[in-house]
């Protein structure tokens, strides 16, 4: 069985992020969409456990699971036997840094492979910082994210703040 690990913060999941997790699932056997806690973000708008749900109120592939980790990426990865880190990307400055962690990841578990899928055109500008932004500011995220979470969004936006 080939296992994939679609890592992130997802801190909300977009449209970007299932584009990515329900084309990864067509590609293997089993998906496992790692949350993660991103220590360069000072402040989340969901905790982890809320991210968990929100992600599986969206994704509705059926070798899809969901689960959560706290430790270096590789050390997950070699625990459930993955294959492959799959990541996506955005643009060039997207990939400097994947290319990094592509690298380091390799370097520490060459059993992985991490495989690059690009974002649609649609999505290429979309982030979970830009819908986060636009939200707080009273804007319209409705073409940003799944229609099963919009309401948790812009009630957290409006105040109602969570931090890990």
């Amino acid at each position: 069985m080939k296992i994939a690990i679609c890592p992130g913060s997802f801190d909300p999941v977009t449209l970007g992020h299932l584009d990515i997790i329900e084309r990864a699932a067509e590609l293997f056997d089993e998906v496992i969409v790692l949350v993660m806690s991103n220590k360069s973000k000072k402040t989340s708008l969901f905790t982890i456990e809320e991210r968990i749900d929100l992600l599986k109120r969206t994704v509705h592939s059926k070798n899809v699971k969901i689960d959560t980790y706290d430790g270096l990426l590789v050390n997950y990865a070699e625990q459930k036997g993955a294959v492959a880190i799959v990541k996506g990307l955005r643009a060039m400055s997207d990939f400097e840094y994947e290319f990094q962690q592509a690298l380091t990841n390799k370097s520490l578990y060459p059993k992985v492979e991490t495989i690059f899928l690009t974002s649609e055109g649609k999505n290429m500008f979309l982030s979970s910082s830009m819908v986060k932004e636009v939200c707080t500011l009273g804007g319209d995220i409705s073409s940003f994210v799944p229609k099963e979470i919009i309401n948790d969004i812009y009630k957290r936006c409006k105040g109602d703040q969570q931090n890990d």
